[in-house]
């Protein structure tokens, strides 16, 4: 009787919605209610179905609701543009009375701040009224058949497959009209592609010829290949900057045509580049360095301009001030005199100059005098203090809580380009206690740091190194830094220093860091309650308590990142990233006689560590895009370790850039099955660590309306420990047994993409919980209609700030 009344009620909410969206079109007005394309197999089908002005409104699977339509229907129904525009009037009568009277006193701080308000004010009136209120703005209107847009979709999808060869392709629009909605069909016919026979380059300029001869093989047309105008058109500016890479700085791209050949018989074109003379001369000019002039004015009228002048490895410095490192400088300019222009070199210079973030501006110009070229670099210096003050709300387990931060900049500290950086933080956040049973408790954060950023390796091996080096943006860092955590298991202070060297490639793809030393001395307070339960866990043969004493943890390391069609931008186009973290502890103390460090009263840790983090993001379609993260580590503690690792070096599982169906770092490990309540169910009051980790995440992303994003991911892993622990049986990796281990958690998250900032809400469900017993682990079935949710703690929502990967 009751499911019954359950699949009436679903059936009575599917018809209600699926008229809602029809409900009160005008007569003649129809839905787009379906956009099909068929037809494409060897084109770009994503990017085509990009070409398509009017795509159905996004809808809710088998309730065929319309959120973004809901969201822009509530704004419309109190939207009145008539008052708007009123009001807008309104304001701008009473700011030229405002501006009337500051014109009779300029100076009148009240009226100048009332002014701007008003400017402000209307502003957003001008938003409103140009694209509504939030709620239209945020949702969006029905999608409401277009018959010009229509037409003028079939023209682009022609225009788009001739423009990739298929100079035969047919396109035709089928259109069916269903009551009030309207369902579209795209009828592609491609028929056979047209493919490159042969192309040449006709030019008079016998050296313009050889350069394009050896550089065929960076040609981005080839023989055989499906004709494609994209390629074409980057022929060309990859034409114009080989010869501008050659010292033809007045060549452009205008001067570049092509002609295409098409014969429709074989289905081949013949593409033939025509490389035009100059208008007043036979032959295009190459221009040679003659000299390099350096800039840097004063930063504000206040300070006087002295005008120090200096030469320095064949550049001129003019400097208002007698402060900055010619040496520095001279290793980011990569324009020598007497060498040919190369446009290249100039693009590293500008880059490799930001970089230091000495400047605020750089300006690169060029004076020709016959085939000579004067070439001026004009600076302004940065400000020479940055401060930043943060206010906001982090959250790692339980609740949010409120944190503020502050950092100074202080640049060119020593008067060679280095940055003095102090920064400070202090949080307050909700988090479970691992010694009392429910509630959240409040932990406490506060870390502050100093550092020292040098714009070169500090031990450069000469001047020449210097020079080679500064292409690839090198830094060495000093920091040393203190952090203080009063959660209520524990209080732990640390002190660590830090002497690390940075650099990158010269495309970005990869970066680099090296960890010469990286020290941390901690000093551990544990709660009465939270010490006897590590004493327990020592008796039954796990030495965790040691990842709480006091101690001194000193580590060699290094990270190499290398980023794919920059990854993190979101574009359309396929990118990925892969982080590789490698990390050595303790490793002088094989030098050294161990029992040296046995006999103090901090703990010395000896361990490696590796961990590998890939991420790739593939779009699907203009809205949707699938992206998923695989990351595996391992840590191997040794020597006079006793088997335990720092306990900031050991992995987790769980939590919002983890399994997101558990809580944040109770996953785990392996099989272990943690106690249970007065109720039957598992008690996560503890942290899980373990010393291997292996984790997949995958999404499918989809753009809803407004500022609202979708998200249906699956996540699976967990961690294990290299040897048996006697406290959590089936905690051991063993190969014939950890693929039946692997925890898998899937749901929904809904994401509020604002550009500047992300926030995220996820629910997860338990889908695969390695903790029970072998045959019972698939707990999905365990959603019901009386149990949405699943039994309890089966169901986890986790808030977050950004993208989880």
């Amino acid at each position: 009787m009751n499911k019954t009344k359950y699949i009436n009620f679903i059936l009575a909410l599917l018809l209600l919605s699926s008229c809602s969206l029809t409900k009160g079109l005008k007569e003649g007005e129809y839905l787009v209610y379906d956009v099909d394309l068929k037809g494409i197999k060897k084109a770009n089908e994503a990017k085509v179905k990009q070409l398509i002005k009017q795509t159905p409104n996004t809808r809710v699977p088998l309730i065929n609701f319309s959120p973004g339509v809901f969201i822009y229907n509530i704004g419309a129904a109190t939207y009145d543009s008539t008052k708007v525009a009123d009001k807008m009037a309104s304001l701008q009568a009473k700011q030229r009375d405002i501006q009337q009277q500051l014109e009779e006193s300029p100076n009148n701080n009240k009226l100048e701040k009332k002014y701007y308000k008003y400017s402000s004010r209307l502003d957003d009136l001008k938003k409103k009224f140009n694209y509504g209120n939030w709620f239209m703005r945020t949702g969006n209107p029905k999608t409401i058949h277009d018959s010009a847009k229509t037409a003028e979709s079939e023209r682009e999808i022609q225009n788009y497959l001739i423009n990739h060869g298929f100079f035969d392709a047919e396109v035709s629009v089928h259109e069916k009209r269903k009551k009030k909605k309207m369902l579209i069909t795209y009828l592609v016919s491609e028929n056979s592609p047209y493919l490159i026979d042969s192309s040449y380059t006709k030019t008079g300029d016998a050296n313009i010829s050889r350069l394009l001869e050896r550089d065929e093989e960076n040609s981005l047309v080839h023989t055989g290949q499906r004709y494609n105008q994209d390629n074409l058109t980057k022929e060309r500016q990859h034409t114009e900057d080989l010869l501008k890479n050659h010292g033809y700085y007045t060549f452009s791209k205008s001067y570049i045509e092509y002609n295409v050949y098409k014969d429709t018989v074989d289905k081949n074109v013949v593409i033939e580049q025509v490389i035009r003379k100059p208008t007043f001369a036979e032959q295009h000019k190459v221009y040679t360095i003659d000299s390099v002039i350096f800039e840097i004015s004063s930063p504000t009228d206040v300070i006087s301009d002295q005008e120090v002048r200096r030469s320095y490895d064949d550049i001129s410095y003019i400097m208002y001030r007698d402060r900055y490192a010619e040496k520095i400088i001279d290793s980011r300019v990569f324009i020598d005199k007497g060498a040919l222009y190369n446009k290249e070199e100039v693009l590293e210079t500008q880059r490799q100059l930001a970089n230091l973030d000495i400047f605020r501006y750089i300006n690169i110009s060029f004076d020709t005098l016959g085939n000579h070229i004067t070439t001026r670099i004009q600076t302004q210096p940065n400000e020479k203090y940055q401060i930043t003050n943060q206010l906001g709300a982090s959250i790692t387990e339980q609740l949010p809580g409120p944190f503020f931060s502050h950092s100074l900049r202080n640049r060119n500290l020593f008067r060679g380009l280095e940055i003095f950086e102090f920064n400070f933080r202090a949080g307050l956040e909700g988090v479970a206690s691992a010694t009392a049973e429910g509630g959240v408790y409040r932990s406490r954060e506060l870390s502050t740091s100093a550092s020292v950023i040098f714009p070169q390796f500090l031990l450069p091996f000469s001047k020449r190194g210097l020079k080679r080096y500064g292409r690839y943006n090198p830094r060495t860092r000093t920091l040393i830094g203190y952090n203080y955590v009063n959660r209520p298991e524990y209080v732990r202070e640390g002190f660590n220093t830090i002497f690390a060297y940075n650099w990158a490639t010269r495309n970005q793809r990869q970066q680099y860091t090296v960890n010469l030393l990286d020290a941390n001395l901690i000093r551990s307070n544990l709660d009465p309650a939270f010490e006897e339960r590590l004493i327990e866990l020592q008796e039954q043969g796990n030495n965790l308590i040691n990842s709480f004493q006091s101690s001194f943890v000193s580590s060699i390391s290094g990270q190499v990142i290398i980023n794919f069609n920059q990854y993190g931008l979101w574009q359309r186009n396929r990118s990925s990233l892969w982080r590789l973290n490698f990390e050595s502890g303790g490793t002088t103390i094989n030098l050294l006689n161990k029992s040296h460090f046995q006999d103090r009263n901090l703990k010395y840790f000896q361990f490696l560590k590796f961990q590998s983090d890939f991420r790739r993001y593939i779009p699907l379609s203009r809205k949707s895009t699938f992206a998923y993260r695989i990351n595996a580590g391992l840590a191997v503690p040794y020597g006079i370790s006793d088997g335990v690792l720092p306990y900031e070096k050991y992995f987790f599982a769980g939590g919002s850039t983890s399994i997101r169906a558990w809580s944040p770092r109770r996953l785990g490990p392996g099989s272990f099955t943690p106690q249970t309540d007065e109720e039957g169910n598992f008690d996560y009051r503890y942290e899980q660590p373990g010393d291997i980790l292996l984790e997949g995440m995958f999404e499918i992303r989809r753009e809803l309306f407004g500022y609202f994003d979708g998200v249906f991911f699956v996540d699976a892993g967990n961690t294990w420990t290299l040897k048996e622990d006697p406290t959590r049986e089936g905690s051991q990796f063993k190969p014939k047994t950890f693929v039946r281990e692997i925890a898998v958690g899937t749901g929904i998250g809904l994401r509020m993409d604002f550009d500047f900032l992300v926030l995220r809400l996820d629910m997860g469900i338990k889908a695969i919980d390695p903790a029970q017993p072998e045959g019972e682990r698939f707990v999905l079935d365990n959603l019901s209609f009386k149990k949405p949710l699943g039994e309890k703690g089966q169901t986890v929502f986790n808030i977050g700030i950004g993208y989880p990967f």
